[in-house]
């Protein structure tokens, strides 16, 4: 018997690329489980399927950094805080230290969507009870009629899991000029935010104030205290924009509509930013 569960969670992650660096991404996760009837006449309860392998799919990799075998690592003395760094395109560096949860090792050449499938139900098989034979599970990307841009960032102030330093989305935006979408700005948003690092400036610090990585070459360094604990970055400026507000999807929403006014005072101007896949913030200015 087949059991199948179309959209059962959306898996927000950054990871690490040869060519791109940073990539924030967004996948949505579709389900298929084999097996035979229990004694519930089931093949397994849609409640814990929606339950139980969504929180071992988020406790694996969701809100974290993705590691290739590329990566150099270095956990501390604590066992809980690990050094990353990475090289990838034109000699550039990005260097990381953050609470060991942040992170997720794939142990693989390279990321994409059968290298994480097969590391999830290589996590998730094991906690199934005996009935369930077989797991399958699609990974796929928002189809987005539009334009779109990968970010990464991270939240000091969240709760939740949002803090890790690195962690990403893939998101699409709109942008409406004078009540018009305006394809043009958006094009142009989606191409000056391709693979980029949002930054909030109280969180900017001297080189020399970093505590357990070294700065790149012109790089920005980030550092502050969350409730996880305590995270570092230095990542070049060119794959780097700083705001002067944090990086939620209110403030990012706001922060491009008030850049837009401010070079056209004459348009009124609403912006669409999601953060990933369905959920996002309008802003107006």
């Amino acid at each position: 018997m087949i059991l199948f569960v179309n959209d059962l969670t959306v898996i927000d992650f950054s990871y690490l690329c040869e060519q791109r660096g940073a990539v924030g991404e967004s996948w949505i996760v579709d389900m298929t489980l084999h097996g035979d009837l229990n004694d519930e006449s089931m093949v397994l309860d849609f409640g814990l399927v929606k339950k139980q392998i969504k929180t071992i799919i988020d406790d694996t990799l969701d809100h974290k950094l993705a590691l290739t075998n590329q990566a150099i690592v270095e956990t501390l003395d604590s066992n809980t805080q690990t050094n990353v760094s990475f090289n990838y395109a034109e000699n550039k560096t990005i260097n990381i230290s953050a609470p060991s949860q942040a992170f997720c090792s794939l142990k693989c050449e390279k990321v994409n969507e059968q290298v994480v499938s097969d590391y999830l139900i290589a996590q998730i098989m094991p906690q199934m009870p005996s009935n369930i034979t077989k797991i399958e599970l699609e990974l796929r990307a928002e189809d987005i009629n539009g334009f779109y841009y990968h970010y990464s960032h991270g939240l000091k102030k969240h709760d939740g899991n949002c803090q890790r330093i690195v962690h990403g989305h893939r998101s699409t935006i709109g942008i409406f000029e004078n009540e018009m979408k305006s394809v043009r700005l958006q094009k142009e948003w989606a191409l000056r935010w391709q693979d980029i690092y949002l930054g909030s400036d109280e969180d900017l610090i001297e080189a020399q104030s970093l505590k357990f990585i070294k700065p790149v070459v012109d790089a920005y360094n980030f550092a502050y205290v969350a409730p996880q604990g305590y995270f570092e970055l230095s990542i070049c400026k060119t794959q780097c924009e700083i705001l002067p507000v944090d990086t939620t999807v209110e403030c990012i929403a706001q922060y491009i509509a008030d850049e837009l006014k401010e070079h056209n005072q004459s348009s009124k101007y609403k912006v669409v930013a999601y953060e990933g896949v369905g959920k996002g913030a309008i802003a107006y200015a």
